[in-house]
This record gives C-alpha cells, structure tokens and sequence, in this order.
C-alpha cells in the first residue's frame, strides 16, 4: 500500500510505492515505450542535445584552472591556452552553446513526453471505461483514479527530468573521473582510496534512517485516520459522550509520533554529521596532499583549482544517483500498475460513435430460461437460481421481494453487465449472445432507485440519452416526464448547471430528468429499479404520472417496493432467496392466503394505515 507522507503544505498526500527493478518490470516499461514510438526521432535529437550540454559542462573546471595557471604566468594542461582573455571568450563560447543546445534539449524532451503521455492516459481511459462491471465492483474509484493521476504523473516526470538527469550524471561521472586520473592520479587513488567506506556505511546508515522514518510516517497516518474517523462518527462520538476518549486515543497517537520522530532526528543528526565530516574531510585531504604536490613541482595551482572543481562535479553526481534511482523505481511500478489497466480484458464495446450505432433491433420480448448467477467476486454465493420468467412486448412486468433476492441483479443481466452461469436470457427469442452487447444497451434503459446526473446543465444531462438531441427534442422529453415546469423555474432554464457547481435538486426532480433521459433514448425495454421507492408522496405522484408516460407502448420491468405501485402490472414475478416462488397478476396473488405477495401487500397497508 502507498505510504502517506507529510507534504509542504498542511495536508497528507499518497507517496508512490518503488519496486525493484527486475526482468519481468523491465518488460513492463519495454511495453510501455512503444508509445515513444511516433516520436523517437525528436527523442534522439534530445539524447543528442542532452549529450553535448553534458559534455561541454566538463570543460568548465579545465578551463577555470587554466585561467589560474595564466594569471600566474604558466601554462597548464596541455591543450588549454595560457591567455586568460582567450580562456574567457572560450568559456562564454561554450557557455552560450551550452545554453543554445539545452533549450532544444528541454524542449524535445517535454513534447516527447507530454505527447507520450498524453497517449497513454487516452488509452489508459479508453480501456478503462470500456472494462466490464465485475472490474469497477472490485476496485475503488479514488485508486482508478490514482492511476490517471498520481502514477502517470510520475512516469512524466521520470521522462522530462529523472531520465535525462541520470544520463547527464552519468556523463559528469564517467567524464569526470576520467578528468581526475588526467590532472592527477595520486590525488585520484587518494580519492578512490577512502570513497567506498563513506558509500557503505552512507547506505547502510540510509537505509536504517529511511526505515525508522517509515515508521514514524505509518503512526502519523494512523493518528490522522483517527482524525478522519472520529469526525465521520462525530454524531456517534457525541452521543455516547466519548469525547475525552477520542481525545486520549488521538494524544497517545501524537505522543508515539513524537517519539519516533526524536529518535529518527538523533540517527539523521548523527548522520548529517557524519556526511558533513567526511565531505570536508575529503576536501581537506586533497587540498593537503594536493598543496604537498605543488610544493614539489610536481602539481601546478590551476590543476589544484581544476582537480577541486572536477570532485565537485563528480561528488554531485554521485549525490544525485539515490534519489534518482528512487524516482525510476516508483516510474517502474507506476508502470506495471498502468500496463495492469490496459492489459485488463475489455467489454465488446468501442470508443468510435458509428461503430456503436444499433445494427440489429430489438421489438420487446424479454425472457428468462433457467438463469442462474453468481457474481464473480463472490462466487460461492449464488444470487439467481433456476430463474425463469417471460414478458412480451409491451408488458409490464413487475418483480418484488424482500431486500437482497436478487431484483437489482436481475437489471444487470438485462444490461449485459454480467453473464449468467447457467441458463440464458431471450431477446425476441434469440439469445442475449446474438446480439452485439451495444444493440442490448442502445435499447434498454434503465431509471435508478438514487439518480446520478454529471456535473453540467440540465439539458446535458437531458441529451445524455441520446447525445445528438437538438432542444425541441430534450424540451419535450422534458415535458413529458414532468420537468419542464420545476426547470423554468430556475433563472437559467435548461443551462442550469447541477451537482457541486450549480443548483441542488430534489430526488423526485432527479428522478424526472432520468425519465425524460430515459424517453429521449425511446429504449425497447425499460427497467425500473425502484424508482420512487425514497421520494415523498407529491414527489412520488408526480414521478409516477411520469413513469406512466415512459412506459407507454414499450417492455417494461418494474422492481418495486411498493407494492401499490405495481398493481396494474400484467404480470407479478415474486422472488425469495433468489427464486421465483410466486407468479401472476395482482388479483391473482392477493388471493392466495399464505403467499409471500398477500403477507408483503398486508405488512405494507398496515404500517400505511397505523
């Protein structure tokens, strides 16, 4: 799981995990680099940049040093001039191509990797909404959504700067050392002599320090998650008077936070220290040995100056390999999370609006044969068993039961967001297979219990049932579900925008924009799961006149929980533990003495009337 970490601010953000770096995550990023492919040619002209800006950054120490031989009247090495006028103009030389070169070098590499990535959250979106429901029930929102953000973002990061930074380092390491051995090779051995003791016990005494920090990240989490809990629950909290509870369970928190934190303090103290001796100590040590060799003749002040500035470079670069090498590891794995999203297996459904226009029509049948399902994520429970039912054209169809028989699923086989074990489901009596999955959808629709309207206008959220709709089209939709009045009512009309931008509206208003969505769609078959099951009784009279409206000449499947709602239904399913146990019309159940449908009509009428 990502670690949370406390970030500049005030706030608590997701820190990415890193994975290691082995043979099947290389795979995964070979995957992921064909998307540089339309690209890889101004990817190269940006390696080419990259690789000259680097190079010339390494005549800078020779020429600093040669500039301190000249002012002394000497000549340095070899191939660097003994005029500190020529050595000036040829260092503003290299640094303006130096500047010349790294502009292309930012710029390439941004495009490439902004269009790259632009790419892959396209695809990355593309499969995902095509993907089918059993993935989404199993997955939250706010880690799909991650995905699009938080592990595309660093893998943008890693192609704009931690890519082209390790190439650079690299170059500044391999040049830079090369450059040492050249202006001194005592000095270099002396170097070489004491670095591997300060990177061994630096990564072991990092790797203790970062492990200790974890800790003491995992304990502010918890105290936060405290926080989040008890201000969720404050009703709860409140209530059962546990205020001074949460307040000790929240201080104990803090106070091993605080521990933690001190401990970790004393080790990066230590630490630090111990960074900050051994890098003096290493300039201390080659100034002295490097001050003997000047007083022998054998080392000339300038290639003192050059060698300093040369283990400056060389030092840096190595500084920065850690964190970059932390950065690739959380791009690897936010690339095995991305490749994991495209790599899922897709519904037959496409992204082009022509391909998804209705080939094969559907006139209304609907039947059940034999049905029996389990979802797929909890497959030990079988929701339906041995279903069986039929409504033809044009009927209405209700189906009850108590809470969690399975009415609700019933909806979601009709819709194809899943498939049955056993049996199958008739459309105009051929099978649900025979139909491209989009007919099916193209030509049902379905009005929830809790309606879900996007974040635009209302009259987006109108035409969203058929997309092409012009006004006089979504208007009448609108009066025809009832909507139209409550609409006008607002200052903006249909512009209106809804949700945490614009108006709130009522669950009865919501409810009639779903059935002018609904009727906009004109669908085949309807399903109603529960449609006024929550509203209040105007709101519920006024929807159900529209419901009325969109069930005209059209299959209708009514879940209902109201049981008054339905009586004029042609035929009533009962369903109990996931099996039809009672069928017929609303005259025909009532009158059966110890049937579910007479003791469930009974149970309702009493609490209406007490």
């Amino acid at each position: 799981m990502a670690r949370a970490r406390l970030n500049s601010g005030n706030g608590i953000t997701d820190e990415l995990p890193k994975t290691k770096i082995n043979k099947t995550s290389l795979r995964n990023v070979k995957k992921l680099l064909r998307y540089l492919r339309p690209y890889r040619l101004k990817f190269i002209l940006g390696l080419f940049f990259l690789f000259l800006s680097s190079i010339s950054l390494l005549a800078f120490p020779a020429l600093m040093g040669g500039m301190v031989d000249a002012a002394q009247g000497k000549q340095g090495l070899a191939f660097i001039p003994a005029s500190i006028k020529v050595i000036g103009l040829i260092a503003f030389a290299i640094l303006f191509f130096q500047s010349f070169v790294s502009f292309f070098r930012i710029r390439l590499f941004v495009e490439v990797a902004e269009k790259t990535l632009a790419d892959i959250r396209r695809d990355t979106y593309f499969n995902l909404i095509t993907l089918p429901m059993d993935f989404f029930a199993n997955r939250r929102v706010g880690e799909l959504n991650s995905r699009l953000s938080a592990d595309l973002s660093q893998i943008q990061d890693t192609m704009t700067t931690t890519f082209a930074e390790m190439i650079r380092q690299s170059i500044l390491l391999v040049g830079g050392v090369s450059f040492l051995f050249i202006v001194s090779v005592k000095l270099t051995l002396l170097n070489l002599s004491i670095l591997p003791v300060i990177v061994i016990i630096a990564v072991f005494f990092g790797k203790f320090i970062r492990n200790l920090s974890r800790k003491a990240q995992d304990k502010l989490a918890e105290s936060n998650t405290i926080v989040q809990e008890t201000l969720q629950g404050i009703s709860n909290v409140k209530a059962f008077v546990n205020e001074a509870y949460e307040a000790n369970r929240y201080q104990n928190s803090l106070k091993a936070v605080v521990q933690l934190a001190l401990r970790g303090a004393s080790y990066r103290g230590l630490f630090a220290s111990f960074i900050l001796f051994c890098i003096f100590g290493a300039v201390v040590s080659v100034i002295w040995y490097g001050s003997s060799l000047i007083a022998t003749g054998e080392l000339s002040v300038g290639n003192l100056t050059t060698y300093i500035i040369s283990s400056l470079f060389v030092a840096g670069s190595m500084g920065s390999f850690p964190e970059l090498y932390a950065n690739v590891q959380k791009a690897v794995g936010s690339t095995e999370r991305v490749i994991e999203l495209l790599e899922e297996k897709r519904e037959n459904v496409s992204i082009i609006p022509e391909e998804n226009e209705i080939k094969q029509r559907i006139k209304g049948d609907l039947a059940f044969h034999h049905v029996q399902f389990a979802y797929p994520s909890r497959s030990e429970i079988t929701v339906l068993k041995d279903i069986s039912f039929s409504a033809h054209a044009g009927e209405k169809i209700a189906i009850v039961g108590p809470s969690g028989t399975g009415k609700s699923t019933l909806a979601s086989l009709i819709l194809g967001f899943y498939q049955p074990q056993e049996g199958d489901i008739l459309f105009d009596g051929k099978k649900a297979e025979s139909y491209r999955l989009t007919d099916i959808r193209n030509q049902v629709a379905i009005v929830p219990q809790d309606v879900l309207l996007f974040g635009g206008s209302i009259r987006e959220n109108i035409a969203y049932g058929k997309l092409e709709a012009d006004a006089e089209e979504v208007i009448a939709a609108a009066k025809r579900a009832n909507a139209h009045d409550f609409i006008m009512g607002f200052p903006e009309g249909y512009d209106t925008l809804v949700g945490e931008r614009g108006v709130k509206l009522s669950g009865g208003q919501r409810q009639r924009i779903a059935i002018a969505r609904a009727l906009l769609k004109d669908p085949a078959i309807l399903i109603l799961d529960e449609a006024t099951s929550s509203l209040d009784s105007e709101s519920e009279r006024l929807v159900q006149n529209a419901l009325e409206e969109l069930m005209k000449n059209r299959t209708s499947i009514i879940i209902a929980h109201r049981l008054s709602t339905i009586r004029e239904a042609n035929k009533i399913i009962v369903i109990e533990k996931g099996r039809v146990i009672e069928c017929g019309t609303h005259s025909e159940l009532i009158q059966r003495e110890t049937g579910l449908y007479r003791y469930l009509s009974h149970l309702q009428q009493e609490k209406v009337n007490g």
